[in-house]
């Protein structure tokens, strides 16, 4: 009897304590809580398609227009002036640069020219006598012959008797000899050919100079180039008489271009094309950096947007009602911040700055009622 009832209160002890246990597990149970719809916000624009100008963006040095690299012909001991020669000198158009010291070979011209002179003077008894009808022209080239002056040109020939006499005796010879020694002589001067400045001088007065000797440059500041590579998809958008607008690298200067030349020919190395523009400005120095953007082309039916907003190159988010939705675009050129779309249809929402973490079917709501018209950013 004792054996039954231990067994009896046994079985109740595991019934309460599963009872007991079903209890305290239920109690520590929570209710699932309901999870709510995350919308995030964003700020969005909206798309009015317009005529987009194209700016190739390039860079360079800026380089005088008109230079003279001075070289010399000729030997001698420069020749000391009252303007120096120096780098930063102004010369006039005209205006002495350099002057070589050439009295030995001013004298071998005189020299010839006596000798000239002498063999025209020798023949004129035989002009008298045999070629009366020619005699005069030749006394008075010996009239008007100055020996302090270019040697004037020989009268003119036209019977060959009278060319055959005159070439016999040597006179055409000793003329060219001496217009060859004149012209040389000419070198031992050289002047500006334009107004300008010295921007390098490698030789002082009285220094000797020597023939095939580099003596400076010389360049017109007036006018400058500004030499720029572009990629060869540009080739057929230049346009020779462009308007371009540069800055210096701090942005603090605008000046204003034009595409003076394009070369014809494409680098083959890098895949370039070299465009030349003109800037006149007296605030330019040689040498300058600038920065320039040139108007290539216009797009029509076109939008420019951040490049940041660009998916996978050639995608973009969309909001179509409350939901994000991804588009397939048409990007027609990139810059280094922006590109420009073609044919996005007119009212079009897209985001107006980057949504971190976004997908298509996310939920968004606009920042404000009011949408800011796409056009240019």
């Amino acid at each position: 009897m004792r054996k039954i009832l231990l067994s009896i209160i046994g079985i109740l002890l595991v019934v309460f304590s599963i009872f007991l246990a079903k209890r305290m597990i239920d109690s520590k149970t929570k209710p699932k809580p309901v999870t709510e719809k995350i919308i995030k916000t964003v700020f969005t624009d909206t798309v009015n398609n317009k005529t987009i100008p194209i700016l190739i963006p390039a860079h360079g040095s800026l380089r005088a227009k008109r230079r003279l690299e001075l070289y010399s012909e000729v030997q001698g001991i420069f020749k000391p002036r009252t303007t120096l020669f120096k780098p930063g000198q102004v010369y006039n158009k005209g205006q002495i640069l350099i002057d070589i010291d050439a009295s030995e070979h001013y004298a071998s011209v005189q020299s010839a020219k006596s000798n000239l002179y002498n063999d025209i003077a020798a023949i004129m008894p035989d002009l008298r006598f045999d070629y009366p009808k020619i005699y005069q022209k030749w006394q008075d080239y010996l009239v008007n012959f100055n020996m302090d002056q270019a040697t004037p040109k020989l009268p003119n020939m036209p019977s060959e008797k009278e060319n055959y006499f005159i070439t016999g005796r040597g006179i055409v010879s000793s003329y060219y000899n001496v217009k060859n020694l004149e012209q040389r002589l000419t070198k031992y001067r050289i002047t500006a050919p334009f107004n300008g400045i010295l921007i390098e001088a490698l030789a002082t007065e009285g220094s000797l100079v020597r023939s095939g000797q580099k003596l400076g440059e010389f360049i017109d500041p007036s006018i400058y180039e500004m030499e720029v590579a572009l990629s060869k998809s540009y080739a057929t958008l230049l346009k020779v008489g462009e308007v371009v607008s540069l800055n210096n690298l701090e942005h603090t200067e605008t000046y204003s271009g034009t595409v003076a030349r394009v070369n014809g020919s494409v680098n083959t190395a890098t895949q370039t094309i070299t465009a030349f523009i003109e800037v006149k400005n007296e605030d330019l120095k040689e040498g300058m950096y600038l920065e320039a953007k040139l108007n290539a082309k216009e797009e029509a039916n076109a939008i420019e947007i951040d490049r940041s907003l660009m998916l996978d190159g050639d995608k973009l988010f969309v909001v179509k009602g409350d939901t994000l939705d991804v588009l397939d675009v048409n990007p027609v050129f990139y810059s280094e911040t922006t590109v420009v779309l073609k044919d996005i249809p007119n009212g079009t929402v897209i985001l107006a700055k980057p949504v971190p973490g976004a997908y298509a079917g996310m939920l968004v709501k606009p920042f404000s009622d009011e949408t800011t018209k796409v056009d240019n950013i």
